[in-house]
């Protein structure tokens, strides 16, 4: 899922590597949360991916829409 990469934004090396950015619409409700949680794993997808589920209580109630619709608990 790669919601979190989506959350920052921009050009990065994972996205020329073809991943997951996740819609726009993810992008919107996941940027903050990412941000004030996992700013330090920026830009690794899979890192920002799996901080942010290890705080799925903490993020805010669009981010964890999107992160419970994908399947984390």
């Amino acid at each position: 899922m790669g919601v979190v990469l989506a959350a920052v934004g921009g050009v990065t090396a994972a996205s020329a590597q073809g991943e997951y950015r996740g819609t726009p619409s993810q992008q919107r409700a996941c940027r903050p949360d990412v941000f004030r949680l996992c700013a330090g794993e920026i830009p690794n997808v899979r890192a920002i991916t799996a901080c942010l589920a290890a705080r799925i209580s903490r993020l805010s109630p669009d981010c964890r829409t999107v992160f419970e619709a994908a399947g984390y608990k």
